[in-house]
């Protein structure tokens, strides 16, 4: 499992393009994905929680949406979130 965390953290990073996307920053398979505002990232996450993409903020950064998916996510699931969350984007 391992092994792949690079392969998929850029998949992530490829799949996730958006204006509203200010930046990504990850370590591995933790994201954070800074938005413009946390209202903003608020109805992100909320859009995001009702398609099935659990998500939060982080309490030290409430702008940002935190992504932290097992290690053994799929391509296929990590395209699905992608989609979730672009979608949420408008």
């Amino acid at each position: 499992m391992i092994n792949t965390v690079k392969e998929k953290e850029d998949l992530f990073k490829t799949l996730l393009v958006h204006s509203k996307i200010k930046t990504i920053r990850s370590f591995g398979l933790w994201f954070a994905v800074e938005f413009d505002s946390f209202e903003t990232n608020k109805k992100i996450i909320d859009s995001c929680i009702a398609n099935g993409v659990l998500t939060d903020w982080f309490l030290f950064a409430s702008n940002c949406l935190r992504i932290s998916p097992p290690l053994i996510i799929s391509e296929e699931q990590i395209k699905k979130a992608c989609n979730v969350i672009l979608r949420a984007c408008g």
